[in-house]
């Protein structure tokens, strides 16, 4: 009789999630995106941000921040901007505005390094994000 062999554990698929900038504020500032995101340690999500979130919270941070806020940037992957984000981007401020719909440059460019990492987003502003190939996960700011 063949002996059982334990079988191999299946590891988790993990999930790329980019924080949008009022998740980023959100957190540094103690709110309730600041126990959200301490949950996704051990979990399946891999927090991204890129150049523009960056800059977006670097621009608005209280100096008594700084610290904080550039070791929480230490922790977390960036997703690059290219041509390819750029064009997308700019498709879709196209696009949208034939509709009379007007979508910011950041936005549009938080959008695609999502898209171009394959993470879904997480933001306290879904409406920003209207783009029908990105998955949008509601983190409501300032709560």
């Amino acid at each position: 009789m063949p002996s059982a062999r334990p079988t191999p554990a299946v590891s988790a698929r993990r999930v790329a999630l980019l924080l949008d900038t009022t998740v980023l504020i959100d957190a540094l500032r103690g709110r309730s995106a600041r126990d959200r995101l301490l949950g996704l340690r051990g979990s399946a999500s891999i927090p991204w941000v890129c150049a523009i979130n960056i800059e977006e919270v670097m621009r608005g941070l209280w100096e008594r921040e700084q610290g904080v806020a550039e070791r929480l940037f230490d922790g977390l992957r960036i997703a690059g901007l290219s041509r390819r984000e750029g064009e997308r981007a700019g498709t879709w401020r196209r696009q949208f505005a034939a509709r009379g719909v007007t979508l910011s440059q950041s936005d549009c460019l938080i959008a695609a390094a999502a898209l171009t990492v394959d993470a879904r987003l997480a933001t306290g502003n879904p409406k920003h994000f209207p783009m029908t190939e990105l998955e949008v996960e509601h983190w409501p700011a300032g709560v």
